[in-house]
Parts: C-alpha cells; sequence; structure tokens
C-alpha cells in the first residue's frame, strides 16, 4: 500500500470523512451553504470546487524546521475553505478575482497572469492566493503538465483560522488555494509534493517557510499528531496519550510574520545559516567552502557531534557551540573577519536576507544555535516517550516538561516570546498543566498547554477568569467571541477537496 504522503489529497462527495457527525458536521454544512450562496450573490455563478485545509498547532520542535530537523505538529479542527469557479477560455477580462465571506477584507483583484511578481511593499491579504497561483504554474511546469493558456478565476475564502495566532491561518489559505486551484484544473499531485510546493511558494510573499505548516495541513490525520521529517518530507503517526488533552490559548498579541520578517522571522534564518558558517570555519572547513555548502545548522551537525565526541565523549552538539561560539553578540565586522567575505555578498541571491542585514544591529549565533540542536532532541525525546512503557501520569508529566524545556529555550535563547505569552504560559502552569509553551513562530499569537483531559472545562474556566476577563473588561476582545481565542483540540484531518 502506498504510504500516506505517497497518495493524493483525497476528493470527497460528501463533508462527513472530514468533520465527522453531530454539531460540528451540522455547522460545517451551514458553513458550505453560506460560502455556496455568497459566491452566486457575487459571481453570479456556481463554484466548480471546494478545498479546505487546516490551521495547527505545534507542540514542540520551534524554529527548527526552516534548519532541516523534525518537527511534531498536529492539525486543528479551524480551517480555510476556498470555493472556486473557473472561467471558459473565452471569457473576459482574464482576471483573479478574490473574496471573502469576512467582509473585513475587500476584493482584491489580480490580472490572470502565473508570471507576476508579488508586490511586497503592497502587503495585501490577496497575495497569499497569488502563492499559491504562482506556485502551481510553476510546478506543473516542472512536471510538464499542459497548463494551457491563463484564464480568469473567481475565488471565494472562508477561513476559521485566527490570523496572526501562529497556528498557520498563512498556510492554511496558500495550501488550501493551491489544492483548489489544482482541483479546478483537474490536476493532482502526491501529499508530499503538494507540501513541499506550498512551503517554497509561501516564499513569495517574502518569509523563508521551514515547510512544518504546510506538511501537517496537507498530511495530517485525524486522531494522530504527525513527526514530520524533511529531505524527503516524510510524516510517521504520534499517537498522543488518551487522557490527556492539548489547549490552546490566544495570547491576544497578534504576530504579523509577514511584516516583522526582517526583524523578527528571517533575522533569525539568518543568524542560524551565519552560526553554521562560523562553526563549520571553527571545525577546520574553508570559509569559501563553507560560505558554499553550508545552508543550515543540520549541515555541520555531524562536524559538532564529531568534535563532542573526540574531546568530551558526547553526541551533543552543544558542547561544540559552547566550544566556538561566543555568548555575546556578534557585530558584522566581526564575522566577516572570520568568514572572509562581506555579509551582503553571502546574502546576494536573498532580497529578504538584504532587508535582514539592513535591520540588524549584531548577531547572536551562540544562543540560536543552542537553541535549535536542543530542541531537535527535544522533538526525539517527545516522541520517545510517547513510545516508551511509562504509566500514562508519568509520560504526561514528561512530556509537560519537554514543552516547558522548550518555552525556556524559545523565550531565553531564541527570544520569540513577548509580555503576553510569559503570561499566559505561566498561568497555564499554575492552573495544573503539565507543561505549557509558546507555539508557532512566537512574537504573540497563542500558547500551548498539555492538560489532564478530566480538568479541561475548569482549566479553561480559570484562564477565562485569570487572562481574559481583564482584557474583555478593556474592549480588546468580546466576551461573545472568547471560544475562538481558547479551546482543547484533539488532532484533526489534513486538507481534502469536495465536489458536490
Amino acid at each position: 500500500m502506498a504510504k500516506h504522503e505517497e497518495l493524493p489529497v483525497p476528493v470527497f462527495s460528501s463533508l462527513e470523512p472530514v468533520y465527522g457527525g453531530g454539531s460540528q458536521l451540522e455547522e460545517a454544512e451551514l458553513r458550505f451553504d453560506r460560502l455556496k450562496s455568497k459566491f452566486v450573490e457575487v459571481f453570479g455563478q456556481d463554484p466548480d470546487v471546494f478545498a479546505r485545509s487546516p490551521g495547527r498547532v505545534n507542540l514542540i520542535g520551534e524554529h527548527i524546521d526552516y534548519e532541516g530537523y523534525s518537527v511534531l505538529p498536529m492539525a486543528i479542527r479551524q480551517d480555510t475553505i476556498v470555493a472556486i469557479r473557473r472561467h471558459g477560455a473565452g471569457e473576459s477580462p482574464k482576471l483573479l478575482r478574490i473574496a471573502n465571506v469576512n467582509d473585513k477584507y475587500t476584493m482584491c483583484t489580480y490580472p490572470a497572469d502565473p508570471e507576476q511578481e508579488v508586490d511586497l511593499k503592497n502587503h495585501k491579504w490577496g497575495h497569499y492566493f497569488i502563492c499559491g497561483y504562482k506556485g502551481y504554474y510553476e510546478f506543473a511546469k516542472l512536471k510538464g503538465v499542459d497548463v494551457g493558456v491563463p484564464v480568469g478565476l473567481d475565488v471565494l475564502i472562508d477561513g476559521t483560522v485566527p490570523t496572526g495566532s501562529g497556528l498557520s491561518s498563512s498556510a492554511a489559505f496558500v495550501c488550501a488555494s493551491t489544492i483548489a486551484i489544482m482541483a479546478t484544473f483537474d490536476v493532482s499531485f502526491p501529499k508530499k509534493e503538494i507540501a513541499q510546493l506550498t512551503c517554497e511558494c509561501e516564499r513569495h510573499i517574502g518569509t523563508q517557510s521551514g515547510g512544518m505548516d504546510q506538511a501537517i495541513s496537507v498530511m495530517a490525520k485525524s486522531g494522530f499528531a504527525e513527526l514530520i521529517d524533511f529531505n524527503p518530507i516524510r510524516a510517521t503517526d504520534v499517537q498522543l496519550p488518551a487522557g490527556g488533552s492539548l489547549v490552546i490559548a490566544h495570547s491576544l498579541a497578534e504576530s504579523q510574520k509577514a511584516v516583522t520578517a526582517a526583524t523578527n522571522y528571517n533575522n533569525r534564518v539568518v543568524e542560524c545559516r551565519l552560526a553554521a558558517i562560523v562553526l563549520a570555519i571553527k571545525l577546520r572547513m574553508k570559509p569559501q567552502q563553507a560560505i558554499a555548502e553550508v545552508k543550515t545548522l543540520s549541515d555541520v551537525e555531524e562536524l559538532c557531534v564529531s568534535f563532542a565526541s573526540d574531546h568530551h565523549g558526547s553526541s551533543d552538539p552543544v558542547i561544540a557551540v559552547k566550544e566556538f561560539l561566543k555568548e555575546e553578540p556578534y557585530t558584522a565586522e566581526e564575522i566577516e573577519k572570520i568568514i572572509e567575505e562581506s555579509l551582503p555578498s553571502v546574502f546576494s541571491n536573498s532580497p529578504t536576507s538584504l532587508d535582514v542585514l539592513k535591520a540588524a544591529k549584531h548577531f547572536k549565533l551562540f544562543q540560536r544555535a543552542s537553541h535549535v540542536y536542543s530542541e531537535a532532541r527535544r522533538v526525539h525525546s517527545f516522541r520517545d516517550t510517547v513510545l516508551s512503557d511509562l504509566s500514562e501520569e508519568e509520560m504526561l508529566t514528561k512530556l509537560g516538561d519537554l514543552m516547558n524545556d522548550s518555552h525556556y529555550s524559545c523565550s531565553i535563547l531564541y527570544e520569540c516570546s513577548c509580555p503576553e505569552l510569559e503570561e499566559l504560559v505561566k498561568i497555564c502552569r499554575d492552573n495544573g498543566a503539565f507543561g505549557a509553551r509558546l507555539t508557532g513562530a512566537g512574537w504573540g499569537g497563542c500558547a500551548v498547554a498539555l492538560v489532564k483531559e478530566s480538568i479541561v472545562p475548569q482549566f479553561i474556566l480559570n484562564l477565562k477568569d485569570q487572562f481574559y476577563r481583564s482584557r474583555i473588561e478593556k474592549g480588546v476582545i468580546n466576551n461573545s467571541d472568547l471560544g475562538l481565542y481558547v479551546f482543547a483540540s484533539k488532532p484533526s484531518s489534513g486538507a481534502a477537496v469536495f465536489k458536490f
């Protein structure tokens, strides 16, 4: 039988396989009915097809996917649905019209041109659809698919993944868009190829994504978290202990990943690359070779482990980090002296990295490398713990400890937390969570807490009282919307196409 990631995205003629039964199914039926009615109202015709892709919560393994390391996310029930209609070849004008059921997002119109550049200086919500549109055409061309002459598309979006939450609303949007475009053109590729393609095409919007968000959104299975490996992309089912539940809580600080990329997300990508190059040189690689060959910290892990083994009888790469990288921040000049090259020339083919260099005052190489190597180990410890013969209580305690260690590393070494997340994580732990940590890129967004199933209702009430009440009183959010900001979640299913 074909491996899960080798299969195409499933096509269903009813909602049950994805949304289950009971009230969740009723809610989904209402959404799809509303979406179809709104589509007819806006565009005057029925959609050809619908595609959906879920958001995700990362349980452990933060900021390491773009360094080539495995991560451990699960899909959540919140998703983005894309309704789409392909115009006939004779219809004009040849436009992509992208509307949203949420009136906050006004219609975006683009030419039906796969070669168009995304205007990064003028950030519009419709750009995420254009990422998928460009990605589809690039990939189809690569695969030798005859895409024909570009035609217009009518598109309507309905998303329930909160934006800026660290739950991958952008990946859900890009994945659902790409899959909808494929479905309307009757083209299908294996899930792992779609995961790779959607990861690459989100870079059109200026974030140097590592691929976790797209991989889990496309490949998730109901009831399982997934250990996602890269190069090549693979997903391995991870069954979480039945007595534990995951509660996701929004800090109400919005994480604008694409807008703040130069100082936050992409800055860390650059710091990791520089840390890897400096480590390679300190471990006897020639500077020119290091610059040409070393892209991520995983590329130099073997050298670091060899050093740790030879000098300390250990397999921990952090030993080499402590030996060769100083804790104080490096200036650009200090790094250039070590690598014998100017930083702009190292990153000359990456405009987003050049933006980082313009904004950066210094580079914290020791801290970033220490986080990546230690976090990569925690991911495998998490999976090993789930597979162990510990009692459920011991297992939940150990998993919670790993989540707490991960948060400490994200907060202190990677500096991707914020005061609201720190407060929220502390409240989660004070109210009986086995562990709690920021999830997603950080700098806002959500925390995830591992909680005993039996205390979930009381735990959520306590969070409402101790974290959200003061914010409701200040008018930051409405009491009636609280269910969008704090909820328990079980692992949900991945992307799907619906043809009714």
